[in-house]
């Protein structure tokens, strides 16, 4: 059977039912095409694979009733596209690997790969670095002053208690040395500064102990004689001188009620070695300074000092006004500004700086039993917070200097002030004593 549209009956042309109708074939089950789209140079099919046959639905049944040809709706016209997809599909047009399509961080694989292995490199090269400086600085450290050697001492505080003290010691220099830095001169050993550094919750305070201080000294074993002595009123430097570094904690823990957790001692060779070191410490002067015993001769502004300059500067005291506590007042300055200029970037990290300067340091260090790598790391970060201006400087409040005594002129503290620091410390409350003279 053939049946002719209208609009070929016109033009004279005869259709076979199955071409565009319903039936494939006359009296054939019904074929749904896929849908025309009229293009702008020929009518032509969608490309793709053929449906699966669907029964007709009402209005096809109709058109097939009727033996007339059913044609498709035209399609809808495509949605506009969403902001953005014409960069996918630029992007879905790159080349896929077999893992899918390629993504922005997949670029350049070849280079993140170089670049991860460079950084992996550099990190295990810090590690084992750093892991063989820990074990060889933990062998250096000469641990040898035990802090309960008196007994009776105070029981332990909130925070954590230091006593530094630069010595008069002269281990490690040679005569030569020794004449140059003029650090000739008297017998025994000495102590050239001590300073109590406190670290708790309410920051850190570093708190001068002048060593002309007048305090009580603990009875104890004259060594010399083998006879045992009273206590009794002595500058805070006889204590070292008597007993070392075991009687003078028993003594400043006596005097403070402050429970000294760890012990740090360096003396002069190791001072200037360090100095010396990381390339000088920048420091500047209000004044000039001349001081013949201790050598310093420095202009007022500001200089890098070398550590013969350096350790002139923080041994002179006959230019200051205050004596032992104008001293004092400096070697604080000096050793916060030395702990910051220490861990500069350039410093900590350079080979060639930092490992001189911790065997500069480590080769002349006394410290106690029990101090760590890890204490001693943890008491120069602290002297460092000082220096960026995260804690407090002062001196223990003194109510007179210059005190003729029996053991030459001293300073005394002052009582009540003095004893509300120590209380503040030891409690770990904020601390709010200025340190300033009450004379």
């Amino acid at each position: 059977m053939t049946m002719t549209d209208p609009l070929d009956r016109r033009a004279g042309r005869a259709i076979p039912t199955g071409e565009h109708g319903w039936n494939g074939a006359a009296g054939g089950p019904p074929v749904r095409r896929d849908p025309v789209r009229v293009t702008g140079e020929l009518w032509r099919q969608e490309p793709g694979a053929a449906r699966a046959p669907t029964p007709p639905g009402p209005e096809q049944q109709r058109y097939a009733d009727h033996e007339m040809p059913y044609v498709a709706a035209p399609a809808p016209a495509p949605a506009p596209a969403p902001e953005g997809s014409a960069a996918r599909e630029r992007f879905a047009d790159r080349p896929s690997s077999r893992y899918g399509p390629r993504r922005a961080h997949a670029r350049n694989p070849k280079k993140r790969r170089r670049l991860r292995r460079a950084l992996l490199v550099v990190l295990t090269g810090v590690v084992v670095a750093a892991g063989g400086t820990y074990g060889w600085a933990e062998t250096r450290l000469q641990r040898e002053v035990d802090l309960g050697a008196y007994g009776d001492r105070p029981p332990p505080g909130e925070g954590t208690n230091y006593l530094i003290v630069g010595s008069d010691s002269r281990d490690g220099l040679s005569p030569d040395a020794v004449k140059d830095l003029r650090a000739g001169g008297g017998g025994g050993r000495r102590t050239d500064s001590m300073m109590l550094l406190h670290t708790g919750a309410n920051g850190t305070s570093m708190v001068s102990l002048p060593r002309d201080s007048w305090v009580t000294v603990p009875g104890r074993l004259d060594t010399s004689t083998g006879k045992t002595k009273r206590p009794e009123g002595d500058k805070l430097n006889a204590a070292f001188a008597y007993g070392g570094p075991e009687l003078l904690v028993h003594t400043v823990e006596q005097n403070t009620g402050l429970r000294i957790d760890h012990y740090a001692e360096i003396g002069f060779a190791g001072f200037v070695n360090i100095v010396d070191a990381i390339g000088g410490v920048r420091m500047c002067l209000d004044r000039d300074i001349k001081d013949k015993k201790s050598g310093a001769d420095l202009r007022k502004g500001c200089h890098t000092l070398d550590g013969k300059q350096a350790l002139a500067f923080v041994r002179q005291r006959h230019q200051e006004k205050e004596g032992d506590l104008g001293r004092s007042r400096n070697q604080q300055k000096f050793l916060s500004t030395l702990a910051h200029q220490a861990a500069r970037p350039n410093t900590l990290f350079d080979p060639t700086e930092i490992g001189p300067a911790m065997q500069a340091g480590l080769d002349t260090l006394i410290v106690d039993k029990d101090m760590s790598l890890r204490d001693l790391s943890g008491m120069f970060r602290a002297v460092q917070s000082v220096a960026g201006g995260h804690g407090k400087q002062i001196n223990v409040p003194v109510s007179g200097f210059g005190v003729p005594t029996s053991k030459g002129n001293v300073l005394k503290w002052d009582a009540k002030r003095s004893a509300r620091l120590f209380d503040d410390l030891r409690r770990d409350r904020p601390v709010t004593e200025t340190g300033k003279s009450s004379r």
